[in-house]
């Protein structure tokens, strides 16, 4: 992949192909509701809609993911987490995800995302409270 050798998108200190591209190509999966918050950042930056629709939760996911081609995903800061370590079944996640709109507008989504297990005891994204 193209991308694979730059840094991750996610913010984390380590290259895309060894950070959230494993799990973007299903070589395994986020261990922590952090983790898959993370890996979901990253694949919009790369608009990855089924990665995305993949790890929605069936209860919330939408039909499709649209793109809008004059957003750019710049930065992700995570504030904190509450539960969604790997021995737990539910977590929450705030963060501000950075944005450009049309290079000429900045912003900041700020959101508490809600996580939860699926039967198969796999991370999914189920909703958000936007600040």
């Amino acid at each position: 992949m193209f991308y694979s050798n730059l840094a991750c998108p996610c913010g984390r200190p380590r290259v895309y192909a060894e950070c959230c591209a494993p799990f973007h190509q299903g070589q395994s999966t986020p261990s922590t509701a952090e983790d898959l918050m993370r890996s979901r950042y990253s694949a919009y930056v790369l608009h990855l809609a089924p990665y995305l629709l993949e790890t929605w939760d069936a209860s919330t996911r939408p039909a499709a993911i649209e793109f809008d081609p004059l957003l750019r995903w710049i930065r992700l800061n995570v504030h904190g987490r509450k539960k969604g370590r790997a021995k737990d079944s539910e977590g929450w996640v705030s963060f501000c995800a950075y944005y450009e709109l049309d290079a000429a507008q900045q912003g900041c989504l700020q959101e508490k995302s809600y996580f939860c297990r699926n039967t198969q005891g796999e991370w999914r994204y189920v909703s958000g409270e936007v600040a």
